[in-house]
């Protein structure tokens, strides 16, 4: 597969000088194993991380065999369906779509909340090629009558693991039960959990399995370190470190929307452009920050794990761990953002006392010791200033606090669009 380039590939004269045009020679690993088999007809279940290039697998075959359909699309339907868990990922992968679609005339649209229905009503009323959505405001439209199904012949289902944990399961199996008989699927996720795995069993047709990385494993260039300090001196920390020399783009990521709005306002206060983005927010806000955080106005997204999904900017050197997350999966799909492309990154993790547990798990799914050893969970006694942090100014003692325990790279990985 070293030796593969996207001209064996045989696609569309448009799409291939659109890779061109971006600089694509050769395939990832996930594109090397999905392509072929798509473009042949068959199903594709693929186990890939954020990063590995998974967008490209399956865009690129279907705008293939849109190129090769007669006509147009249907009034009121679409040609290609690929559902989204968060409106942040669905945006990225419409954006994919119409870059590797060159100059053809791919009809596409984007439908999801928190935006006007009238523009995506008005669009789909035409007919499109490829329909890029979330669940929820998909089947608003569809009970609306504003989109048919019946007439989608490819459809991918994107960040399958994401969409369980959402409570998608239900709107997904009732998108999948008005397509058209003879479609050809492809599913992706990073993890297998049953749920998934029987989703997979429902949807799929005698599927072609492609994984390019163990689940749950860290698979790009990233520093990781994780630092114990007591949890009111992690304001303090973030603000020096976030002022350091090297920080160029950042994401912190906190638990709760409230915990994201509330370390970005501090950051504000601490003189370092920031800014949130979660769930709560409107879809132009949210869009706004991702635009200022891209361009650079802002230098620190502050992000929950559910917003984070589908982020994919270019130059983020850093991701900090303000808090620990929940699911330890999600720890490998945060760190993810940075070290995109073959270049390196460094994730840093601020773990209070009460979040030791957490920080275990990590080490278990990841398989790298972070935290110093012998420290019974719930039980260390980290040096941090327990009067300052998190309501105070940085600076003063805490700056001082919870240096890097131990340092680890994952091993090197090329990643792509």
């Amino acid at each position: 597969m070293t030796d593969l380039t996207f001209a064996d590939f045989g696609l569309a004269q448009p799409i291939a000088e659109a890779l061109a045009r971006a600089k694509f020679e050769k395939p990832t690993a996930i594109q090397a194993q999905a392509i072929k088999p798509q473009l042949e007809g068959r199903d594709i279940l693929g186990l890939a991380q954020t990063g590995t290039g998974k967008t490209a697998a399956f865009a690129l075959p279907i705008l293939h065999h849109i190129l090769a359909m007669p006509g147009r699309a249907a009034p009121g339907t679409a040609r290609a369906l690929i559902l989204a868990p968060t409106r942040e990922l669905a945006v990225q992968i419409l954006d994919e779509f119409r870059r590797f679609a060159g100059g053809a005339r791919v009809s596409t649209c984007l439908v999801l909340g928190g935006v006007s229905r009238n523009v995506q009503i008005r669009n789909l009323g035409r007919g499109v090629d490829v329909l890029v959505a979330t669940p929820g405001r998909l089947l608003d439209l569809v009970d609306d009558r504003k989109v048919r199904l019946d007439e989608v012949r490819f459809v991918v289902l994107d960040e399958a693991d994401r969409m369980l944990d959402m409570g998608f399961v239900q709107p997904v199996r009732r998108i999948v039960s008005m397509l058209h008989p003879r479609r050809q699927s492809a599913m992706f996720s990073a993890t297998m959990p049953s749920e998934v795995s029987g989703l997979a069993g429902s949807f799929l047709n005698n599927p072609v399995r492609v994984e390019v990385a163990p689940q749950s494993t860290v698979v790009t260039k990233i520093e990781q370190t994780a630092e114990l300090l007591d949890g009111t001196a992690k304001r303090a920390r973030l603000a020096e470190l976030m002022g350091g020399t090297g920080v160029e783009r950042a994401i912190v990521f906190a638990r709760t929307k409230r915990g994201a709005d509330r370390v970005a306002q501090n950051l504000e206060k601490d003189g370092i452009k920031a800014e949130a983005i979660h769930g709560n927010k409107a879809q132009n806000a949210r869009q706004r920050a991702l635009n200022n955080f891209r361009h650079g106005t802002v230098k620190v997204l502050v992000a929950t794990d559910i917003a984070a999904r589908g982020i994919d900017v270019p130059g983020i050197t850093h991701v900090i761990n303000y808090d620990l997350p929940d699911e330890p999966e999600n720890y490998v799909h945060r760190i993810g953002r940075t070290a995109r492309n073959g270049a390196d990154g460094i994730a840093i993790t601020l773990c209070a006392p009460d979040e030791v547990k957490k920080m275990r798990a990590v080490e278990k799914i990841t398989g790298e010791r972070l935290l110093a050893g012998g420290i019974p969970d719930g039980e260390s006694k980290p040096r941090g200033n327990r009067r300052g942090g998190g309501g105070g100014k940085p600076g003063g003692g805490a700056a001082k606090q919870g240096r890097p325990n131990r340092r680890r790279r994952g091993p090197s990985r090329a990643n792509a669009a």
